[in-house]
């Protein structure tokens, strides 16, 4: 691979989905996926509430069989919802109950998360919830001068390919703004510095303009309002989801 595209002069990287992860994460200290709407949102509130999460790829046939080897609950699609079930959507999880272990796919964050596990030698999951959170275990736990590698997991176009979200890089942004507060000096790409500048521009109006951006259309056009609202929670949670073996636990930062 290039090394100019995994940016290698560089302590903290931002780039985009499972081919930009394999990038810039191959020599990581840690790597951090950001899935506003919705994976990492739902994992933040699956862990503050002692869940495990097992990261699997999307409508993968052995999800079923992965899920029961690990004795945890399948979570489904958001359109195969029926009666108490739970799914990619973080207000399912907020109100489940006796649940302790939970495999949940996804087509970009948990697709990304379950790639990392076998190359990445930390993986956390960030979302717009528990960024604060994440760069202060960043900051709290590794030297200065760790490689940091920020993936903005996006979306998909119909034909497969990525569609850049801008959700995901006002998340990434926020992680990289926090982290690189606390580390003035340390050396950050140009992309990570464009995408911590699209959070400092848009901060003081997440709220509307979550709503109104292309996925946030898409969700409460679908009916999920209430996914958009959650994932709009700014620095709320402390959970720190760290992927330990394959599993995402919470590390809670705590202040």
């Amino acid at each position: 691979m290039n090394p100019a595209h995994q940016q290698c002069p560089y302590s903290v990287r931002f780039d985009w989905g499972i081919t930009g992860a394999s990038a810039i994460a191959l020599d990581a200290d840690v790597s951090v996926v950001v899935d506003v709407l919705s994976f990492t949102t739902t994992l933040s509130v699956a862990v503050e509430q002692g869940i495990e999460v097992f990261p699997y790829r999307w409508k993968d046939n052995g999800a079923q069989q992965y899920a029961a080897d690990r004795h945890a609950v399948l979570a489904v699609g958001r359109s195969d919802m029926r009666g108490a079930a739970v799914s990619l959507s973080p207000a399912t999880i907020r109100s489940a109950s006796g649940l302790e272990r939970l495999v949940l796919p996804s087509p970009n964050g948990s697709s990304i998360a379950h790639a990392l596990a076998a190359s990445s030698r930390v993986c956390v999951g960030a979302s717009l919830r528990n960024a604060s959170a994440v760069a202060a275990w960043i900051h709290n736990n590794y030297r200065e001068g760790a490689v940091v590698s920020v993936i903005a997991a996006g979306e998909r176009w119909p034909d497969g390919s990525l569609r850049p979200a801008v959700e995901d890089l006002w998340g990434a942004g926020a992680v990289l703004a926090e982290l690189l507060e606390r580390r003035p000096h340390q050396a950050a790409s140009p992309e990570a510095e464009a995408a911590a500048a699209s959070w400092h521009s848009i901060r003081n109006r997440l709220g509307a303009a979550l709503e109104h951006c292309a996925s946030g259309q898409e969700l409460i056009a679908a009916g999920y309002p209430t996914d958009v609202a959650i994932a709009t929670e700014v620095d709320t949670s402390r959970s720190v989801p760290v992927l330990e073996n394959d599993r995402f636990v919470n590390r809670e930062h705590v202040l």
